[in-house]
């Protein structure tokens, strides 16, 4: 692997070149606007500062940012492709569900599919750990919000996902 894929110690991260901090920062959360929200948040004194300022900056975004990082995610039970960091993070944080069996896995590219439809964006879960057959349950049941409540719930999923890859990121996750 190279040396761009390995975890940067905070130092490194609060000393990097701006575009060099954004483009690790998109690789936690797609969204720009909360990347370059984190670079201009720059230095941060510990780890804990990274993430709350991360949540923070999170809920301080637009609706249209929060779509811009969900379009980033393959549909749950699909692989992302690539070898970035972000790539291999999503497969690893989808790991469950890659051994879905066939009437599941079929199940859940149909959820998937109702779900784009009636909300117009990919269904974002925090996956680590989650059996596809959870995420199935979970993607039905979000299939019952109204659009405002599962925006928010999605960005909520968001926010988990983005922390996770922040400490893995940083070399603590």
């Amino acid at each position: 692997m190279g040396s761009q894929l390995r975890a940067m110690d905070l130092a490194r991260l609060n000393t990097a070149p701006a575009d060099e901090a954004r483009e690790r920062f998109l690789e936690c959360c797609a969204a720009r606007a909360w990347a370059d929200a984190m670079v201009a948040a720059r230095p941060f004194p510990d780890v804990a500062a990274v993430t709350s300022t991360a949540d923070r900056a999170w809920w301080n975004l637009e609706e249209r940012d929060w779509l811009e990082a969900f379009a980033a995610h393959p549909r749950i039970g699909e692989q992302a492709a690539g070898r970035n960091r972000f790539a291999r993070w999503s497969r690893s944080e989808q790991a469950e569900s890659a051994d879905a069996d066939r009437s599941i896995a079929a199940a859940l590219a149909a959820a998937n599919r109702e779900y784009e439809d009636r909300f117009g964006h990919v269904f974002v879960v925090f996956a680590t750990g989650k059996t596809a057959a959870e995420m199935l349950d979970l993607c039905r049941t979000r299939l019952g919000n109204d659009p405002e409540a599962e925006i928010r719930a999605a960005a909520a999923e968001q926010a988990k996902i983005t922390d996770l890859r922040l400490r893995k990121l940083l070399g603590i996750g």
